[in-house]
């Protein structure tokens, strides 16, 4: 499994390392051997998911000189030193270059055990940690997270691509829930300052002496460094724009003139105004609005998206499923035309509530997802929860999709299990994949 954190153990004498192993192994851990440093070196990377347990006193390298290759490999990797009798200064040095612990012989087996579980711990965090900042830092990434194949879902992909590249200032909006954030980092990261550093800062979230400090400075003692400075090259997201106050929305302006071009910091304001008689435009200053506007993009809501409410639904239904240890619940064609119909005003976020409730009610047996969407939206008719009308075709060719990529799921990909259940020849289920996008690699683990 990925998740894994090995231990590996590195010391001279057989008996030692063996005893170690088989100590830590029926504490649940998973463990290698090695007899040498040299050895242990050519296994352990910068991104070795694990930790090190080695004795200080080896033939050829040390474990002093051991700890230090690893310091420098990766500062952050926990090594636990085993000392023998007396050589606690030793002990003391070594935790001075980096080590996370040590255990002086003859050392308890327990106390060993509670140091494996805690280092084990802060490798995993520390792991996790860096795949999300990567993650955050991969465009390809955050692109791929905007998940759908419905005409307003490419356009976005593409809108994304083409504004990153133009490294102009960018304004969003759209509807609360669409998941503004999320286009906003994917921006920077597709775009030439992907390697350089993008902070965010709520308008609404602050008063406005405070919001001015934050953003423009100057700082105050034990307050950090301006966003326009700390991002100086990157790129400054401003959330709830909408709410600036009109003494800010002119030094904002006259920041945006002082720029060069291509802007020396980019700035991405992210409106977030949720009241119907009012805009954006009319909330901000008409010279700010059109400059930050020059390049604009608006997020579709989830009603206007067609079939990818389904394959929504049915990601984050596994997600959950997964999560709480139960089955994830199969959508019968009724509810896949009502989650098809639903006006959905809280978007993706009021979905991710739908499916994630869904499977709770999935695991105590009880309830559907029409009783769940009738919750969330009290004015919805029984049978036609529906804000505009679709052809029948659209919803069969939504709820076959939906069908086959369930089926596909559950059965690991296997073609001939897919054949049987649905009761579909070989040629018809290849053609009906190829129609609807799907591939039998996506389903193989």
């Amino acid at each position: 499994m990925a998740d894994v954190i090995k231990i590996a153990i590195v010391d001279d004498e057989k008996d030692m390392r063996q005893s170690i192993s088989q100590w830590l192994a029926l504490s649940g851990f998973d463990t290698e051997t090695f007899a040498s440093a040299e050895e242990a070196l050519k296994v352990i990377t910068p991104e070795y998911r694990g930790i090190v347990i080695s004795d200080i006193k080896m033939p050829g390298m040390d474990g002093m000189a051991f700890l230090k290759r690893l310091m420098s490999m990766d500062s952050s990797l926990p090594v636990i030193m085993i000392t023998g009798h007396g050589d606690v200064p030793m002990a003391v040095e070594a935790m001075r270059l980096g080590a996370y612990d040590f255990l002086e012989k003859p050392f308890n087996p327990d106390r060993m055990t509670d140091l494996a579980r805690r280092a084990t711990q802060a490798r995993r965090l520390t792991l996790d940690n860096r795949a999300l900042r990567r993650e955050l830092s991969d465009g390809t990434v955050l692109v791929r997270k905007l998940v759908g194949t419905s005409e307003p879902m490419e356009r976005l992909r593409e809108d994304i691509l083409d504004l990153g590249q133009a490294d102009s200032h960018v304004f969003i909006d759209g509807e609360t829930g669409t998941g503004k954030t999320l286009v906003a980092h994917a921006l920077h990261a597709v775009g030439p300052r992907a390697g350089r550093k993008l902070v965010s800062i709520s308008c609404a979230a602050y008063d406005p002496d405070t919001l001015q400090r934050r953003i423009f400075g100057p700082a105050e003692e034990g307050e950090p460094l301006p966003l326009v400075e700390e991002a100086r090259g990157g790129t400054v997201v401003l959330e709830d724009i909408e709410t600036l106050p009109p003494t800010l929305q002119a030094r904002l302006l006259t920041f945006l003139n002082e720029q060069g071009t291509p802007p020396e910091t980019r700035i991405i304001a992210i409106c977030n105004l949720h009241e119907q008689d009012k805009t954006c435009e009319d909330m901000l200053r008409p010279d700010l609005f059109f400059r930050l506007a020059a390049m604009r993009i608006t997020l579709p809501p989830l009603r206007k998206r067609g079939e990818d409410i389904l394959t929504l639904f049915n990601r984050f239904a596994e997600q959950f499923a997964e999560e709480y240890g139960c089955d994830a619940p199969e959508v019968t064609a009724q509810e896949a035309a009502q989650l098809l119909q639903a006006p959905w005003p809280g978007n993706v976020r009021q979905l991710i509530n739908v499916a994630e409730r869904a499977v709770l009610q999935n695991r105590r047996g009880s309830g559907s997802i029409a009783s769940l969407l009738m919750a969330d939206n009290a004015d919805m008719a029984a049978e036609a929860v529906t804000t505009e009308g679709k052809p029948l075709k659209e919803y069969v060719e939504a709820f076959e999709r939906m069908l086959i990529d369930n089926t596909m799921r559950r059965h690991k990909g296997s073609i001939s299990a897919v054949m049987q259940e649905l009761c579909l020849p070989r040629r018809t289920l290849n053609e009906k994949m190829a129609k609807y996008g799907l591939s039998r690699s996506q389903y193989l683990r």
